[in-house]
């Protein structure tokens, strides 16, 4: 699949954009300007999720590559 798909299927499941969770990542503190702060482990960003919203791993670390400023339409 690609990363594209993979943020597809995430919207489709959470209803939520990757603009979304750029903001939702700067409100809980692990990114800022739409990168993940320094400092910030992938697997705190992975953890929160899985537990808030009940994504698997692969689709939770492609928020965590969108985080790192990997292009949505890669």
């Amino acid at each position: 699949m690609s990363f594209a798909g993979y943020l597809r299927n995430i919207e489709e499941k959470t209803g939520k954009s990757p603009s979304d969770f750029r903001a939702l990542a700067a409100k809980k503190g692990f990114a800022r300007n739409g990168r993940i702060v320094e400092g910030v482990r992938a697997g705190e960003i992975v953890r929160w999720l899985k537990e808030e919203f009940d994504l698997g791993h692969g689709h939770a670390m492609a928020i965590v590559a969108l985080l790192r400023g990997k292009p949505e339409g890669d």
